[in-house]
């Protein structure tokens, strides 16, 4: 099997069924305002709104969080006991790692996405050049993801979920929020970010399209747009799986990447493997070299083991999924030690389930769950 999938760990795609159980109104804080943004927490989770031009959202970030973007920048750029990043099997530091992404990418970044850098380190008190290096540490950083389509699931509504495994030795679990922006000109969509992150790896529009990273090989192929600004050009601009689809078809690619897109209005995903040269797209129930197991009404991506685990339990489970059995499919071993997040995203309905891993390294897998509305968070500011 080639080594470079293997490494892109896994990505299902797949639909499921809503919770039985009912689903009680979510208690929400206001925390602070600055301008048209404003930070809550929703049943004790960070949510952050950003509103407006990219040097309004920007300014909205590095305002109302500060502190947690300050401590995750600064600690993402430091290189204390066991520091660095692994790079083609050597450990190199952290800061060196972003000294040459900044020349490799100065030019590089869309426009929008740059002034909104920008305004988030002015505002937090921070210079450029450690916001701009922090968003770039996902170029060396690789992981994975899931999702079936209507006729795989009990309710015929289409699910999409996603496994994220890396980053649990850099501290980003305690500085999770859940970002909502209502860019101008762009779809509002939710990101499961970090503090300081304006990128994506993990999110959902309102217009029904989710998508998740999973990386691969190739680290050094950096003649192109880095990997989260693309996924957050599909959640701001697409309409569409064909739009989304377009976004890695018409704009230069970096490393090696696998993506999960799905469009619930459609009731349709893709799996894309992308390299800088060109992109292959899986349809649903499409066999692939690597991927000899298909089943149908379903995109399953994986490599070894995991692979031939979640065939068989997508085969098996094809048609009675639940959404609570979906969450119970990121467990290991699909998820990994390094488990960060996981989400279980339901774009029809603008709901997102999201798990976090613990302060104490525990994996995401294992934690609790917070189920979150977008649409009614986007509709109804909190009161208190």
């Amino acid at each position: 099997m080639n080594t470079r999938f293997t490494s892109a760990i896994l990505c299902v795609i797949f639909s499921v069924l809503a919770f039985a159980a009912p689903v009680g109104a979510a208690d929400r804080k206001l925390v602070a305002r600055h301008g048209k943004g404003y930070l809550e927490t929703v049943d004790g989770y960070r949510v952050l709104h950003l509103k407006g031009t990219p040097q309004e959202m920007g300014a909205q970030h590095g305002a109302l969080l500060k502190d947690a973007v300050c401590a995750n920048v600064e600690f993402l750029l430091a290189d204390g006991p066991g520091g660095g990043v692994e790079v083609g099997g050597f450990k190199i530091a952290r800061a060196a790692v972003a000294s040459v992404l900044l020349g490799v990418f100065e030019k590089k970044v869309p426009e929008r996405f740059s002034e909104e850098m920008k305004a988030l380190a002015e505002a937090a008190g921070l210079p450029e050049w450690k916001v701009r290096a922090a968003n770039l540490i996902p170029e060396v950083m690789h992981c994975s993801g899931f999702a079936l389509l209507s006729k795989a699931t009990a309710t015929g509504k289409l699910y999409h979920g996603r496994v994220l495994d890396y980053g649990v030795e850099l501290k980003l679990q305690d500085h999770a929020v859940l970002i909502i922006q209502e860019p101008d000109g762009g779809i509002p969509f939710v990101n499961v970010s970090y503090a300081g992150f304006i990128g994506s790896v993990t999110g959902m529009n309102m217009e029904q399209i989710s998508i998740g990273e999973m990386g691969g090989g190739g680290v050094g192929w950096w003649d192109g747009i880095p990997m989260s600004f693309l996924v957050r050009m599909v959640l701001e601009d697409a309409r569409t799986l064909d739009e989304a689809i377009g976004v890695f078809q018409d704009n230069p690619r970096t490393c090696e990447y696998y993506y999960v897109i799905a469009d619930a209005r459609a009731d349709s995903a893709v799996g894309i493997k992308a390299v800088p040269e060109k992109i292959e797209v899986i349809r649903p129930g499409e066999a692939h070299p690597l991927l000899p197991t298909p089943v149908a009404d379903t995109v399953l991506m994986s490599a070894g083991d995991r692979y031939g685990h979640l065939a068989r339990l997508a085969a098996e489970g094809r048609g009675t999924f639940t959404e609570e059995s979906a969450i119970r499919l990121m467990d290991a071993p699909v998820a990994m030690k390094s488990n960060l997040h996981n989400a279980l995203m339901a774009p029809a309905d603008g709901v997102i389930y999201v798990a976090n891993a613990a302060a104490d390294a525990s994996p995401a897998w294992r934690q609790k769950y917070y189920r979150f509305d977008i649409r009614q968070l986007l509709r109804e500011e909190p009161t208190r």
